[in-house]
């Protein structure tokens, strides 16, 4: 919790600070993406074990998991250099061009608008061949 660690110090500066640093950048890469993806599975596994097995919800696995799919993903954003602010503005934009309606539908999610917008902006720029 935020009074656990300094109240000076962002998520994002803890996780730096946690972050094993690799031989090379390439390899920070990877540790993080397969940490999101261990993570991931250990999540995906408490809820099967929920849903297809019938077992209670552990609440507080689940959030454990969760957690830890934050702290890899963070880690992710420091190797490339992207702040918190910067991949959650880039999301919004993303999902209200594809849910221009303001809420979801099956038929936006399928259109999915953003990716004809990110085609056309892909099309126009001066680099494209």
């Amino acid at each position: 919790t935020q009074s656990e660690r300094s109240e000076d110090v962002s998520y994002q500066q803890f996780v730096l600070q946690l972050t094993k640093k690799m031989p090379t950048t390439e390899m920070d890469l990877i540790h993080s993406a397969m940490g999101i993806s261990g993570e991931a599975g250990e999540f995906t596994d408490a809820v099967k074990k929920h849903a297809i097995y019938g077992k209670p919800l552990d609440i507080i696995n689940a959030k454990e998991e969760l957690g830890d799919i934050l702290f890899y993903t963070f880690q992710a954003m420091n190797v490339m250099g992207f702040t918190f602010e910067e991949v959650i503005n880039y999301n919004v934009n993303k999902l209200q061009k594809r849910y221009h309606k303001g809420t979801y539908s099956d038929e936006q999610a399928i259109a999915r608008a953003d990716k004809d917008a990110e085609q056309a902006e892909l099309s126009a720029s001066p680099n494209h061949s």
